[in-house]
């Protein structure tokens, strides 16, 4: 499961519909060995396209550097995806270098709709997990967990009279 704040998922959102048409992507880093992602670091798209992602190699070595040097590693790797559902790509499975990290997705192609979905993708096998939004304004333990972009579970609130 995927615990990350709101202001984080509030800011990848935010950045995720300011690069659209293009797709965002970025890190955000937290504390080695921890699972807690703490710090966001939006980065440039290399590719600035519709429908493909790529750091810019420049950027990441900075970016890893700059983690390294803070004790730090990526917790998630994030992008969106600008028409279709919050799931990984072919190529983004190919591409998916980081065992360790949470992969997120954002779909921007419904502008009033927040799509984002975890996964783990490891040696080519995707497994989707929850997201567990934290507020600091809010009792952990009363925070719910979800998995955005996801059809409801059929509910029948019909009610016998018994």
């Amino acid at each position: 499961m995927l615990s990350i704040d709101r202001s984080i998922v509030d800011a990848i959102v935010a950045h995720a519909r300011r690069d659209h048409p293009d797709e965002a992507c970025g890190v955000v880093a937290g504390p080695v060995g921890s699972d807690a992602p703490t710090r966001h670091i939006p980065m440039e798209n290399a590719a600035r396209s519709m429908t493909f992602y790529e750091f810019d190699s420049m950027e990441q070595l900075r970016v890893w550097r700059e983690m390294e040097d803070r004790d730090e590693e990526p917790v998630v790797i994030y992008h969106s995806h600008t028409a279709t559902e919050a799931y990984p790509s072919r190529t983004d499975v190919s591409f998916a270098g980081e065992p360790g990290a949470h992969y997120l997705l954002v779909s921007t192609r419904e502008p009033d709709t927040e799509e984002i979905r975890s996964f783990r993708i490891v040696d080519g096998v995707v497994t989707e997990e929850p997201v567990r939004i934290l507020d600091a304004g809010v009792d952990p333990h009363a925070v719910q967990s979800y998995m955005f972009g996801q059809s409801p579970a059929t509910v029948d609130y019909e009610c016998s009279g018994r």
